[in-house]
């Protein structure tokens, strides 16, 4: 009984360790000046800064079964620590020169770090719930980790704005490397959550296989993950396209950060909120259906206005339902995934989302050049008539 409770402490010691890994990796400085910074020191115009993103989720495209099958391989305490170090080589990079090649450079790197973390993260936590007997607190504590993150980009906003007005653009893409090595330091010291494997899982080939093998023969996951991977990539417009929403209603570059903060907390509170929100409407489903449709009234009304008030709500609103609703389908896909493919299947779904915006970034971004208010349109459209169709049912939706 005291072994089984000092292993049982020490997972628990893994809840704490990841919630501060998860703080640091996601202390971002750059989130409320990241247009002034490609656009007025990195020199680039719009379409350039969604070519970047392309590049970005092509390289993540490539990379994130590979980097799934290395975190089922050798370690999820592996993948987290090596993306962590990477992370922080990159923001080194990305703020040194201001050059399109070197951002490309900086792209890469940070794609190999997101794929290695991507999924891991995910399965780590999942499999240290599963330790712990506690998996169905799995949506409150993915929400909870989810919260944790979206804290350091809330205390990260600000301060990197700060930085930049007083002492330069690029000086907070470099400063982000500090904490970015102190979340490599806090991996280092995680206990990994032994998973069982088959014989042929042992296997590298055999490992990024299966990953497809599992999403493609089981239909509930797979209109899971559709609906997440389509609804979460339109929302994922949302951070590039409110700061022009701003600047549109002459909003001064001085308070983007804020309103940044202002959408992360937003994020943060409807998270925690998930529950109660299914509570107060009697079904999973109907707020799944609440929190898309809310994205897409939001783009649709950023078309038509010009007013400061209602842009805010676009933000602050639409933007906080439509970017925290992937962790309700976080929780409710890991249901049907083994504890050996949990990243392996999670990196393949991400995969896909990353193809989807290697597709959609350039394309969004011409239409951006030749409309903005008809391209906020269309996105809130889309999503409107793709979630009224959505086959998502109730029965799917497991705590």
């Amino acid at each position: 009984m005291k072994v089984t409770s000092f292993i049982k402490q020490s997972y628990k010691g893994n809840m704490r360790k990841i919630y501060l890994f998860k703080f640091f990796s996601s202390l971002h400085l750059i989130g409320g000046i990241i247009i002034p910074f490609f656009r007025d020191w990195g020199g680039i115009n719009f379409t350039q800064i969604l070519f970047l993103q392309s590049w970005f989720s092509f390289w993540i495209f490539i990379l994130e079964v590979p980097t799934g099958a290395v975190a089922d391989f050798l370690g999820r305490k592996q993948s987290l620590a090596l993306g962590a170090v990477i992370n922080a080589v990159a923001a080194v990079i990305y703020g040194s020169y201001p050059g399109f090649y070197v951002f490309l450079l900086g792209e890469f790197l940070w794609a190999v770090s997101a794929a290695l973390l991507s999924g891991a993260d995910q399965a780590f936590t999942y499999d240290t719930l599963k330790k712990l007997g506690k998996t169905r607190t799995s949506k409150q504590v993915f929400s909870k980790i989810e919260s944790i993150g979206k804290l350091g980009l809330l205390v990260g906003s600000p301060i990197g704005s700060l930085i930049a007005v007083k002492l330069g653009l690029n000086l907070p893409t470099i400063l982000m490397s500090i904490p970015f090595a102190i979340a490599f330091v806090i991996a280092l010291t995680f206990k990994e959550p032994k998973a069982r494997r088959s014989a042929e899982s042992k296997r590298y080939i055999s490992i990024i296989k299966d990953g497809f093998r599992y999403f493609k023969n089981n239909d509930v996951l797979r209109i899971l993950a559709v609906d997440t991977i389509i609804v979460s990539s339109m929302a994922y417009f949302m951070i590039w396209f409110y700061q022009p929403m701003l600047e549109k209603t002459e909003v001064g570059v001085v308070y983007f950060g804020i309103v940044h903060s202002l959408l992360v907390l937003s994020q943060i509170v409807i998270m925690n909120s998930f529950g109660r929100l299914e509570k107060f409407l009697g079904s999973k489903k109907r707020l799944i259906l609440l929190s898309a449709l809310t994205l897409g009234a939001a783009f649709i009304a950023g078309a038509f206005t010009d007013s400061v008030i209602v842009i805010l709500l676009v933000i602050i609103v639409g933007g906080g339902f439509g970017l925290s609703r992937s962790v309700l389908f976080s929780s409710y896909m890991n249901k049907y995934i083994e504890s050996s493919k949990r990243a392996t299947v999670l990196s393949t779904v991400s995969m896909f989302r990353r193809f989807l915006l290697v597709i959609l970034n350039p394309l969004v971004g011409k239409m951006a050049d030749w409309s903005f208010e008809y391209t906020l349109f269309s996105i809130g459209l889309f999503i409107i008539i793709f979630t009224v169709f959505s086959r998502v049912e109730e029965k799917y939706l497991v705590d």
